[in-house]
């Protein structure tokens, strides 16, 4: 049984055309965090590792449900673990609280996660890699994995383009992230970035690096007001932008905790910033990676109109690139 597993993981594009439509497989793409599932059967407890392959069974214990639901079988399985809100969407901002933190009983309560299943790696002595991604799905239907916080939602086929845009369409009026699509002859490779899964998003997100802060004017002031982030074009951190909205007072407070003990005296980026930024700016060492939303990316290289969505454990600053 594989022990530690890298996530295949997808690259951005635009949904099938043609012919190719009926080649690919379409899941909802989950707001959510990465976690590769150990299910060893009979007493042993299930393992969870992240995105980077460390140990995060401890931060999502409901997870343990999948012994449950498995039973006697013994599987690997790959997933995200998600944060739904009262409407029952994915919600990234909840998913905060839970992402730093092995929780308590009453984070627990406060704010319960779900694990997504999604592809199945592993099953009885078997491992599964070089199957075909739709005999794999074929295989984690059968398992009938369905639980209050285990689910395995639905891989949609598509006989036509206005089949794919159709669902694509409905995941934005449900103020979903997209779809992914995934071509059904495809093997999975841990940890590679394949053209054989297709990311396609409902809105613009950019993963950025935290360079610096403001501070905050009015109830915010004394504290952090906007984030500075960068982003890694040709090898060297660039800045991107201020982001200084989409927070609230609670993940300011955290936020302003974790940039605490990387304070440094100059600015981590190549190529400058503009006076206005570098006036009373404090700066970071580049280790924390965060998301935003945004409307486009300028001429000069900023992010036009960014809103914060949160940090991100499971992504390594120099990941940090310019999504097309």
């Amino acid at each position: 049984m594989p022990q530690r597993v890298a996530p295949m993981l997808a690259t951005i594009g635009e949904l099938p055309r043609g012919s190719w439509v009926a080649r690919f497989g379409y899941e909802v793409k989950w707001d959510g965090v990465r976690v590769i599932a150990y299910v060893p059967g009979g007493a042993e407890p299930v393992r969870a590792t992240g995105r980077r392959v460390n140990d995060v069974t401890a931060r999502y214990p409901e997870l343990a449900a999948l012994a449950g639901q498995l039973g006697r079988h013994r599987a690997v399985l790959d997933g995200e673990v998600v944060a739904l809100d009262e409407a029952g969407r994915p919600s990234f901002e909840r998913l905060q609280h839970r992402m730093h933190v092995v929780p308590g009983a009453a984070l627990l309560r406060e704010v319960p996660v779900t694990y997504v299943v999604f592809d199945l790696l592993y099953l009885d002595g078997r491992e599964l890699f070089g199957l075909p991604y739709g005999d794999r799905r074929e295989l984690l239907d059968g398992l009938e994995i369905q639980a209050a916080r285990v689910q395995t939602p639905p891989s949609f086929p598509a006989a036509s383009e206005a089949d794919a845009e159709d669902l694509l369409r409905a995941t934005a009026e449900q103020g979903l992230e997209g779809v992914i699509a995934k071509r059904l002859d495809s093997t999975y490779r841990p940890g590679r970035r394949s053209g054989d899964w297709l990311k396609v998003k409902t809105f613009r997100t950019q993963d950025v690096v935290v360079v610096g802060w403001k501070p905050g004017q009015g109830r915010r002031a004394g504290g952090v007001g906007s984030l500075l982030v960068g982003v890694y074009e040709n090898g060297e951190l660039r800045f991107a932008g201020h982001v200084g909205t989409g927070f609230t007072d609670r993940i300011l407070d955290e936020t302003a905790r974790l940039l605490a003990p990387l304070e440094v005296p100059d600015s981590p980026v190549a190529g400058g910033v503009p006076p206005d930024v570098e006036r009373d700016a404090h700066w970071v060492r580049p280790e924390l990676v965060g998301e935003v939303a945004y409307a486009q990316w300028t001429g000069d290289g900023r992010l036009r109109h960014p809103v914060w969505r949160g940090l991100r454990d499971d992504r390594l600053p120099h990941e940090v690139t310019r999504e097309p």
